[in-house]
């Protein structure tokens, strides 16, 4: 199995789960079989209780799941029927964890978020990818997790740290890191800043991730003098610096993707 992860920074709202949906999809019509996790870092256990203006609509899965609308774009975009267990909650973690505890299934040690909500995390991630959604059986090739959030949020700490204990688990020719980050143009200025972004992938940094790609949304395609900077700074191939331009319709990511 590999996974590619998608995290976002700068602000919230930048379109990772029609990036996700569109990676999935590229990988899809190179034969790969794809499956996807949304996490959200909010305590609730699912969006099933959720004000739609505080958190937009509520996708409503073939199991009953009441999930975050990302995976209604990962079922559109894969063609696949997803479960409850495709999307993580901070509640749900927790909720997990406590049972163990409350059971005994960690024999008296004294619970802590390092190492068993981290740990939780993890298992969770694996065993949600092996649930087949495509309607073959056995799990798929890729996996694409989604980081619901941004990077610097209290509340995704603990999964920040998991993904990174995680990367080193499955090894690095199995990981791949997608940051999707805002590249702003001042209209009095008239240029594209990077400043934003170099913000936000050291962050990343600090907390032991290190993206594999860049995929700045900006309201035009970046200058090459602008990747150029990004690459320098953010220590990220040229080639491996892609620009999600505003479109009128989110079905032109892809295309913008491949």
């Amino acid at each position: 199995m590999k996974y590619v992860l998608v995290t976002g920074g700068v602000v919230s709202g930048l379109g990772k789960g029609v990036t996700a949906s569109s990676i999935g999809l590229l990988l899809k019509s190179c034969g790969l079989r794809v499956t996807s996790i949304k996490i959200d870092p909010y305590l609730n256990t699912d969006a099933g209780t959720m004000s739609p203006f505080e958190h937009g609509e509520v996708f409503v899965l073939d199991d009953g799941g009441e999930v975050d609308l990302d995976l209604g774009n990962y079922e559109r975009f894969l063609d696949i029927t997803l479960t409850r267990e495709n999307n993580i909650t901070t509640g749900k973690i927790y909720q997990s964890v406590i049972d163990k505890e409350r059971k005994g299934d960690y024999l008296g040690k004294t619970v802590q978020v390092v190492p068993h909500i981290t740990d939780e995390i993890q298992e969770w991630i694996e065993r949600a990818a092996m649930i087949p959604v495509d309607g073959n059986e056995g799990p798929a090739d890729v996996c694409v997790i989604e980081l619901g959030g941004t990077i610097g949020d209290i509340e995704s700490m603990p999964f920040i740290e998991a993904l990174g204990q995680f990367s080193y688990r499955v090894g690095t020719g199995n990981f791949c890191l997608v940051h999707v980050s805002l590249v702003p143009v001042l209209s009095v200025v008239g240029e594209q800043k990077t400043k934003p972004t170099q913000h936000s992938v050291r962050g990343l940094r600090g907390l032991g991730l290190t993206p594999n790609i860049l995929a700045c949304r900006s309201t035009k395609a970046l200058d090459d003098n602008v990747k150029e900077k990004l690459s320098q700074f953010c220590h990220v191939p040229a080639e491996n610096i892609v620009t999600l331009y505003d479109v009128p319709n989110i079905w032109h990511i892809p295309l913008l993707l491949r």
